[in-house]
């Protein structure tokens, strides 16, 4: 599946709820089927700087050439936005993750529904996910 597929399914699930609340819901249940972080990894070097609560993200380049994150968050809602995050973004290449378009984050509204630092805090959690990215591009 390529990230857009994955967008437009996302899209799809958010689609199904009207009203915010569901939303959250639905959020909290992806984050609630995420693999559990490994405890060695909740480093200061794994929080990405930015964010409200605390986010650990890590990632590996697969023998296939594509990307493979983890994360957490001590924050029931981040964590689903984490799980969202790397849905899309897992199990792709470097090139496919720097050259993404992510809209799925507007057309299911997700900023708008977030305080102004949790906003920050997904812009932060995006940046370091190319980051990442870019730095396996560069090898």
């Amino acid at each position: 599946m390529t990230i857009n597929d994955i967008q437009n399914e996302i899209i799809e699930e958010f689609s199904q709820f009207d009203d915010w609340m569901d939303r959250y819901s639905l959020l909290i249940d992806y984050g609630n089927s995420l693999p559990a972080f490994p405890e060695e990894s909740r480093t200061e070097r794994n929080l990405i700087d930015g964010c409200q609560s605390r986010v650990w993200f890590t990632c590996r380049m697969n023998e296939d050439g594509t990307i493979t994150y983890e994360g957490d968050s001590d924050a029931i809602l981040v964590k689903g936005i984490v799980a969202l995050l790397i849905r899309v973004l897992s199990g792709h290449t470097p090139r496919e993750i720097a050259d993404a378009d992510l809209y799925f984050i507007d057309r299911i509204q997700l900023r708008e529904h977030l305080s102004p630092t949790r906003s920050n805090g997904l812009a932060a959690m995006l940046k370091q996910m190319r980051l990442f990215a870019l730095a396996f591009l560069c090898h």
